[in-house]
């Protein structure tokens, strides 16, 4: 297993229960992981002191519980960086907080192959997201077609390339449901 030691804006500090308590930078986040099969004591002393819990809800989805938060930070996020790289990080209505930094072993990959390729790499991202892997072909040198089907993930995508100071023309904007942009893609030849 590959495995990340140098992303220092965020760390897994523990698990138990079906859920894991994580920072992300200075915010104490604990979130439901359906991995976290275990259930150990909670020992960790930051449990406690966590500014917003995700639960999930009998019916589906959820909602968070804000302990100790500014609900204007809440709301408009915070900054995570990693490397050359930027983030905007908000927790959202259905758990995530836009960004899986379990990726960032990924991103170094991509990145390492991009940079060793003497030669131009163009990049096809789909199921884009908000743009971890984006941002790392990008950063790398590479031209990246960036798709996913949800406008606002796209926008958020877009915050990040702004955030981590990225040139604007390295990156294409597609909002479209991926199978059907490829079929149209591959239509064009």
């Amino acid at each position: 297993m590959w495995y990340t030691s140098d992303f220092n804006d965020y760390e897994l500090l523990d698990t138990s229960d079906g859920e894991r308590l994580e920072r992300w930078k200075d915010i104490l986040l604990i979130r439901p992981d359906p991995q976290v099969l275990w259930k150990n004591v909670r020992r960790h002393p930051l449990w406690s002191k966590a500014n917003a819990h995700y639960h999930r809800s009998a019916k589906g989805g959820g909602s968070w519980e804000i302990k100790h938060l500014n609900d204007d930070l809440l709301n408009k996020g915070w900054r995570i960086d990693r490397k050359k790289l930027s983030f905007c990080v908000r927790p959202t209505g259905f758990k995530h907080t836009g960004v899986f930094p379990e990726q960032a072993v990924n991103w170094d990959f991509i990145t390492e192959k991009i940079e060793k390729a003497n030669r131009p790499v163009s990049v096809l991202n789909l199921f884009a997201y908000t743009g971890g892997a984006t941002m790392a072909c990008a950063a790398a040198g590479a031209q990246v077609c960036h798709c996913d089907a949800a406008k606002g993930m796209v926008q958020w995508a877009r915050e990040n390339r702004e955030c981590s100071g990225l040139p604007e023309d390295r990156v294409r904007w597609i909002i479209d449901d991926a199978l059907k942009f490829v079929q149209r893609e591959a239509r064009r030849g």
